[in-house]
């Protein structure tokens, strides 16, 4: 294999290849990216078996066909510190050679046909979602999305696509945050997608997409992408019973001075009370030290007695910074059971702190 190709791209490719490498463990072909130089085209793949990306470009000269891999975060090192000029890429005697005008470099390569391969998307079931639709609700929901869960299937966002509507859910125990959008498709099915895949998706797509899955993938192809990820294979919890049938008291507050608001109390502490009183709402920290933040914003509530709220303000804050609107609602019940945050089709559904 020996193709030309220039600085610029090749590094994009690199970066955008970053996140699917086996890191830790070097000694892994996962840690290494593949080239595969066709006739008129070049592709490269990477993958930690768990998700995985392939990249198509026409943007190189390819001079003789072939494979060939190369550890990826080495390469991207190396190709990071050369000019903005064109590059070549050399396979020779299991040593893939890099070179510049006079800088050469040589990393070793790993057998091109023990890398893993890629589910197929041939004779599978396809999801109409738009793409600015999909990525839009992902991008609402990622941050209620837990990390660590012993269960497993709250590291991942649930893709609930019923008759009439779809929902976009993830809760880490504390909150839920739920996108729900109209179904076009008519097609019915549930699947977990890994939070790792869901911070890879919106990176990666913004024009139109083809999604396809089967029991134990799911597959978004773009013009220049092909992305995979396999699914979580569990049961996610019944969201809806978490969210309140009824509300006793709803309030339409000014975005920029809750933000600023929350804001000051969070240099003390994330824990804060929240204070309803007829005419303007206080806000305090909830810290073990002997310090304290206080704020306090007009607004008429028109409540009759004092409603107090304690919460982890970076729920509050999650969820605004996820809206473009000037306002949002804040509905209410009992200072003890879980309130709603809402705008439009997004709903942050919290768990207060009992104090």
């Amino acid at each position: 294999m020996k193709i030309l190709i220039s600085k610029s791209v090749l590094e994009n490719i690199l970066i955008h290849a970053q996140a699917f490498l086996e890191k830790k463990d070097t000694s892994q072909i996962t840690s290494h990216i593949l080239f595969e130089a066709r006739q008129g085209s070049l592709i490269i793949k990477a993958t930690d078996y768990e998700i995985g990306l392939n990249i198509q470009t026409t943007q190189a000269q390819i001079q003789e066909i072939g494979n060939v891999t190369a550890n990826g975060k080495k390469l991207l090192d190396i190709i990071r510190i050369l000019k903005d000029n064109t590059i070549t890429l050399e396979a020779k005697q299991d040593m893939l050679y890099i070179q510049q005008s006079h800088s050469k470099f040589k990393l070793p390569t790993f057998q091109s046909n023990e890398f893993p391969q890629f589910p197929s998307f041939e004779e599978k079931a396809n999801i109409s979602i738009n793409s600015q639709s999909l990525i839009s609700s992902l991008k609402k929901i990622t941050s209620a999305t837990d990390n660590n869960n012993p269960k497993f299937e709250l590291n991942g966002a649930l893709i609930d696509i019923q008759s009439e509507i779809i929902n976009f859910v993830a809760t880490d125990t504390r909150r839920l945050a739920l996108v729900t959008m109209d179904n076009q498709s008519g097609c019915e099915l549930s699947i977990i997608i890994p939070k790792k895949a869901i911070v890879e998706i919106q990176k990666l797509f913004f024009d139109d997409i083809e999604i396809i899955y089967d029991e134990t993938h799911l597959i978004i192809k773009s013009q220049q992408y092909n992305f995979f990820t396999k699914l979580i294979n569990g049961n996610f919890p019944d969201y809806t019973r978490i969210i309140p049938k009824e509300i006793k008291n709803s309030l339409t507050i000014p975005k920029a001075d809750i933000i600023m608001a929350i804001k000051q109390i969070t240099t003390i502490s994330n824990d804060m009370k929240v204070t309803f009183f007829q005419n303007s709402i206080t806000f305090e920290s909830l810290s073990d030290d002997n310090i304290e933040a206080k704020t306090e914003m007009d607004f008429a509530t028109n409540f009759e007695e004092a409603y107090v709220l304690a919460v982890n303000s970076r729920y509050i804050l999650d969820f605004l910074a996820q809206i473009t609107n000037s306002e949002f609602t804040i509905a209410l019940n009992e200072p003890n059971l879980p309130f709603i945050l809402q705008d439009g089709n997004f709903k942050t559904i919290v768990m207060p702190i009992v104090v």
